[in-house]
């Protein structure tokens, strides 16, 4: 029988997935017994912070794989990513143009029409467009991101395809995802759990673990951070609430993402072919 490696061996994922999950719900949980809004005191501290489960999660794999002096594993993807950073602009204005594309395409089915008078309200209510942009890329694409991808990811990657891995983190990110249901003010709760905006607000979670994960391969950290923050920030201006729109939403991006993973078949994220016996072998790099 082989021995697995080191690497493989102790990557650290199952210590990943505890802390993350441990110190979110301690936090959501206790936002959740205080009651109010996620945007009042003192609701709003343990609120914020269990955002950022998934990066204390990348934090505790980080020391653990230092203090171990491990290599990092398969399937990492560089820091520096040099002219490949480019791509994430593209991959940004893309994924803006899923979400802006399936609102108008709803509109024009029947669905309720594109308007933008909650968005103004939210940027008003943030305080302008400078502190509305920094908090849409604060709350969810870097408090979530260097866990999921920079993290998660390679490590699963190192022996699934990129749809399978895409699938479980999509899997695990809706879990993550269902105490903000329970906390008055999100907009998961305004969706409500069980309800068809509900239902599909837990679906649109899979094509999107598989747009940013097809972003990270491409172009590190940045670029699913740039996805993540698209599509959140189209999202909240559109105010894509309706079980209508968001099907549409959920149509498209599933079709876009399709479209991505299936022009990288048989293809490195380093554009090289993959080599024999080895689906989808190694990146190279370091993990985040």
């Amino acid at each position: 029988m082989t021995t697995p490696s080191p690497v493989r061996r102790r990557s650290g994922l199952a210590l990943f997935w505890a802390v993350t999950f441990t110190t979110t719900l301690a936090c959501w949980l206790t936002a959740i017994a205080i009651g109010g809004e996620p945007t009042s005191f003192p609701t709003a501290i343990p609120y914020l912070l269990g955002g950022f489960g998934p990066v204390f999660g990348a934090i505790a794999v980080r020391i653990l794989r230092a203090r171990r002096r491990e290599p990092v594993p398969d399937h990492t993807v560089r820091l520096w990513q040099g002219g490949r950073l480019l791509w994430a602009l593209p991959l940004l204005v893309l994924t803006v143009a899923t979400v802006a594309g399936a609102a108008l395409l709803a509109a024009a089915l029947g669905g309720p029409a594109v308007d933008l008078t909650e968005g103004r309200d939210l940027i008003a209510t943030a305080g302008g467009p400078v502190p509305f942009l920094i908090s849409m890329l604060i709350a969810g694409p870097i408090a979530e991101e260097p866990g999921w991808r920079g993290t998660a990811y390679p490590r699963l990657r190192a022996t699934m395809s990129r749809l399978q891995t895409g699938l479980v983190l999509g899997a695990v990110w809706a879990v993550w995802h269902l105490p903000l249901f329970f906390i008055t003010g999100t907009v998961q709760n305004e969706l409500g759990l069980f309800s068809w905006s509900g239902l599909l607000f837990t679906l649109s979670v899979f094509p999107m673990a598989l747009l940013t994960g097809f972003a990270y391969e491409s172009a590190g950290i940045i670029a699913s951070i740039a996805v993540h923050f698209g599509v959140n920030t189209t999202m909240a201006l559109l105010t894509v609430k309706s079980p209508a729109t968001q099907a549409a939403v959920l149509v498209v991006q599933i079709v876009v993402a399709a479209v991505l993973l299936a022009s990288w078949r048989g293809r490195s994220a380093t554009g090289l072919p993959t080599r024999a016996g080895h689906p989808d072998r190694a990146l190279d790099g370091a993990v985040i």
